[in-house]
């Protein structure tokens, strides 16, 4: 056997190896108001699965709005637009083994419901969590300031107070992440995970 035969045959079993070894993806998205604890969540989230040997990514919608939707405002069409670029992404890289946390608060069923769609039509499961934290404990937050900027007037349209939410009405799992700490709300979301038999 030739050295180019040999070093053919080597990549062929890795190749072999490498398909095998794919795991199931999925997409678990985290919708919710503003400063609810989507982000924290998943990155605790995250941290967990990766210990376990999972491939993940965090899809962050801060910086999504920032490379993959630059130029878009708040408007309906601009933020379906936004969740759908967001969505085609996490099936992309779910449908290649990735575990997908997506922290984006996604405030219209008629979009969260076409991401859905489009990872059934790909055979790509898809988990949505609602972090179903109110506004009053969310405004106490305020993780970013929004809260004090829409009510001093310094902005409006903000999802929750002044725009609308449409809470999930049966969502996969649903968090009252007052009630419980990050690594409470991680496990609850890790649980049913592994009830699906995806983690």
């Amino acid at each position: 056997m030739t050295a180019a035969q040999e070093d053919l045959d080597v990549r062929s079993e890795a190749r072999e190896v490498q398909e095998t070894d794919v795991t199931t993806g999925t997409t678990i998205w985290l919708t919710g108001l503003p400063s609810a604890g989507k982000t924290t969540i998943a990155y605790e989230l995250a941290g967990r699965l990766r210990a376990e040997g999972r491939r993940v990514e965090v899809l962050d919608g801060d910086e999504i709005r920032e490379f993959l939707s630059a130029g878009l405002g708040f408007s309906r069409a601009d933020r379906n637009t936004n969740v759908q670029r967001i969505g085609f992404v996490a099936e992309l890289l779910a449908s290649h083994g990735v575990t997908v946390l997506v922290p984006v608060i996604a405030p219209y069923a008629d979009s969260r419901e076409a991401v859905r769609a489009r990872h059934e039509a790909a055979g790509t499961p898809y988990v949505e969590v609602h972090v179903a934290t109110p506004v009053e404990v969310c405004s106490e937050r305020d993780v970013k300031g929004l809260y004090a900027k829409q009510a001093a007037g310094e902005i409006s349209g903000l999802t929750g107070v002044d725009d609308p939410y449409e809470e999930p009405k049966a969502p996969d799992l649903r968090i009252e992440s007052q009630h419980q700490t990050v690594g409470e709300s991680a496990a609850a979301v890790h649980a049913l995970l592994t009830g699906k038999g995806l983690s």
